[in-house]
Parts: C-alpha cells; structure tokens; sequence
C-alpha cells in the first residue's frame, strides 16, 4: 500500500495552503526519517543542458518557494530541484484564500501572486542546506514592479542566484502577476532574453562557471506564439525550456464549485494542453534546446506521454499532492 494514502484524507481536511505549509514544515522536521524510510530510488543519471541530472524527474517550482526543504525533498528522490519563484523583495502574495483543491478532477486552482521570503533570504536557505544535487532557481519579478521595469528585477535576481544555482528559469508565464504574461510576447520577449543572455554571459566570466538560463511559458499560448518563442530562444541560445506553468482555461472542470475562482489551473486537466506545447516546441527546437515538461503528470504513463513528445525531463507539483512520493519512482523505474 502507498503509505500517502493514510496521510492523504488528514492533509484534505484542512485548508489546501493550511496543509501545504504543514507537509513543508514536517519534512523539513523529519528530514532524517524520510532518508532512513523512503525506499531508495535508483540513479538513472541523464546529461541536459551539460549537467549531469541523478535522475530525470524534479520538484517543480511553486511547492518550496523558499529553499526551506531542500533536504527534505531531496530525500525523497528527485533527481532535481527547482526553488521559487523567487523575487527581488520579500512579498506576502495575494489575499486568502488563494488555493483551491479540485478534488474528483485532481486538480488545483491558485493564485498564490509569487509569495516569498525574497531572494536574499532563499541564498541563506541554500547556503545552511546540505542538498549537493542539481538545483533550479525560479525567479520573476514583484507584483508593485510597474511591467516596464520588470528586466531588472530578472537581473537583480539573476545576479544574485547564479553562484549557488545549477540553473535559472525566468517564470514570464503565472497568470497570478498582472500583466506578467505580455512579457512572452514580441518586442517585450526579444528585450527581455537579449538582456538576460547578455549578462549570463558577463557572470559566466565573473563566477568562472556557466549556470544554463530556462524559459518558462504557458500552456495558453496559441501555435503562432509557441512558433515565435521557439524562434528567439534559438537566436538567443537559452538554454532550456519549460513546458508548462498553469492554466487560465478550465477544460473539463468547467462545473465545479471552484472552477469560477480566479487563478492558474494545475493537475489532470492540464495534461492535453501542457503536451502539445511539449510536442509544438520539439517540432520547433528539433532537439537544439531540451524541453523540462511539467503539468498533469500523475503517472508513470503520464510522464512517458511528455518523453515521447520530445522532454529530456519532467517535474512535478499536483502529481505529488494528489498521489505522493512513490510517483517519483514509478517514473524513475519505468525509464
């Protein structure tokens, strides 16, 4: 038997951001016990982006915004970690409540709005931290940034990540910022990823090491605009790729008593949407830059769905709320 399905129906009785802050603060507690329980996951190592990831399955950002699990999650298998979003200033998010479980549909509604300690709080996290595996650091911008000023928040957060990060993925995609998503269109795109490259490669020089610089977009995104991006992230040589953040549609939950909430729509029903943006941008890419594939993985099948459709890797968030660790290893041992 799993055994999170003992622990299951506890955490669905309470609050979902009531039982998310409580699952973070156990493992971190219990990180020694989690290492000595948790069954061993074999290393099935694969080389992206010129690292070396233990495994190809990852913690997708959004479940530890803050780098206070690093550990714990690490005992649980993953072959990666990615941390965030992670924005210049600390900032408390949107009003509560913000987080809506979907239950029969395994899905979740959020408009959490990038709530975390700020940057420089996360750099001490990562430094007390024994986690010595591949390490993500998602980062965007603050809600009061005015959008026209968002490139230097990337780059006061660029900067300051890229000497403990394995690399870092630039979030322009949550619906929960305002205006953040115009940031994947046109001119505002090519600005933003002409900068950021150009300073990666002055931190390459600086740190002596170069940490690969990630995408992250929606799953909203029509054909002609996937076409696009995949165009400048070839121009700019970005370094990776990650399909998807949440949802603003609602595709087969449309009746539930949440589906009226305001919000990024994660879990099951974003499986569709999140695999043809994987499947759009391989035709695109045609293998020059490696796609991470994130949204509905609930499955080892699931996960071979976003392989087959062109990923060198995958992460999970709702997969791991609605099924627990052992999908970590269902994946990993199905590969």
């Amino acid at each position: 038997m799993n055994p999170y399905s003992l622990l299951r129906p506890l955490l669905f009785s309470v609050d979902p951001e009531t039982a998310h802050d409580l699952t973070l603060k156990t493992l971190s507690a219990a990180q020694g016990a989690v290492n000595a329980l948790h069954p061993k996951i074999p290393d099935k190592p694969v080389q992206v982006m010129g690292l070396t990831f233990k495994n190809p399955v990852g913690l997708a950002a959004g479940l530890d915004k803050n780098g206070d699990c690093l550990d714990g999650f690490a005992a649980l298998g993953f072959g990666f970690l990615e941390i965030g979003t992670l924005t210049p200033r600390p900032q408390d998010g949107n009003p509560k409540p913000r987080l809506f479980r979907l239950v029969e549909h395994e899905a979740i509604i959020n408009r959490m709005g990038f709530n975390n300690k700020g940057i420089d709080y996360f750099l001490q996290q990562a430094t007390r931290s024994h986690y010595a595996g591949i390490l993500g650091v998602n980062i965007g911008k603050n809600a009061n940034t005015p959008i026209e000023n968002a490139l230097e928040d990337y780059l006061i957060c660029l900067r300051k990540a890229y000497g403990v990060a394995s690399y870092i993925t630039v979030n322009i995609s949550s619906p929960n910022t305002k205006n953040l998503r115009q940031l994947q269109q046109g001119d505002d795109l090519r600005h933003l990823m002409s900068a950021l490259k150009e300073e990666q490669l002055k931190l390459n020089i600086e740190h002596g090491r170069y940490v690969p610089l990630v995408l992250k977009i929606a799953p909203d995104l029509t054909p002609s605009e996937v076409t696009h991006i995949a165009t400048l992230l070839l121009e700019f040589n970005i370094d990776g790729v990650i399909a998807s953040n949440t949802t603003i549609s609602r595709p087969g939950v449309g009746q539930h008593l949440h589906a009226h909430e305001m919000g990024g729509l994660s879990g099951a029903p974003l499986k569709e949407m999140s695999t043809q943006i994987v499947r759009l941008l391989a035709q695109e890419l045609n293998s020059h830059i490696p796609i991470i594939a994130v949204g509905g993985i609930l499955s080892a099948s699931d996960a071979a769905e976003k392989f087959e459709a062109g990923a060198s890797l995958v992460q999970l968030y709702t997969g791991l709320i609605y099924r627990g660790a052992t999908l970590i290893s269902d994946i990993v041992n199905s590969r």
